[in-house]
């Protein structure tokens, strides 16, 4: 038996993503349909935790695993974040917005990788966010993309710096991003 439960959302870029979900043979399944293209895939637990955290953001003007990304990295909650936004780059890999969701995402890793002393590891993935965020106008989606290379530019050049032997994380604070929400 297949039992449908309708869900919609808009995704940060404007486009709608529909979401489904249904129980199948005891089985949990998803279904997500994004510019008519569907994608259904088997529902896993780490899904359902991620999905239950992004509901806590549901409030928020913005898609709620847009927003929980940058509510969560601001907590320094850098895994998290990571996690929350891969849904929305997922099933938007090759899109519009796939390099820029990559780009958070690496940069949050990068922030992981601190948190656990792996400098070298967390210099790499600052590189990449760098370069996939390079691919974007200075305000995407709210954020201060030109502000957000800035951020990666300064954490990389610490690193590089003390020629990563010093976690810039012990002596700076983590930062803060902010997303824009009036722009004239």
């Amino acid at each position: 038996m297949v039992r449908p439960l309708p869900a919609g959302r808009r995704g940060a870029s404007g486009n709608t993503l529909e979401t489904r979900s249904a129980r199948l043979c005891g089985c949990e399944f998803g279904l997500w349909i994004l510019r008519g293209i569907f994608y259904f895939f088997p529902v896993s637990r780490k899904q359902t935790r991620v999905a239950a955290l992004a509901g806590q953001f549901s409030g928020e003007t913005l898609q709620p695993y847009y927003a929980g990304y940058f509510i969560l990295f601001n907590r320094q909650e850098f895994y998290k974040a990571h996690d929350v936004l891969e849904q929305l780059w997922l099933p938007d890999k090759h899109g519009v917005n796939g390099n820029f969701y990559k780009g958070l995402i690496q940069l949050a890793g990068a922030f992981v990788h601190l948190q656990k002393n792996r400098l070298r590891p967390a210099a790499a993935l600052f590189k990449l966010a760098r370069a996939n965020l390079e691919k974007y106008p200075p305000v995407h989606e709210h954020l201060d993309v030109r502000g957000t290379r800035r951020l990666i530019g300064r954490w990389l050049g610490e690193l590089e710096q003390s020629d990563f032997q010093r976690n810039p994380l012990d002596a700076i604070p983590a930062p803060e991003l902010k997303l824009e929400t009036h722009r004239k």
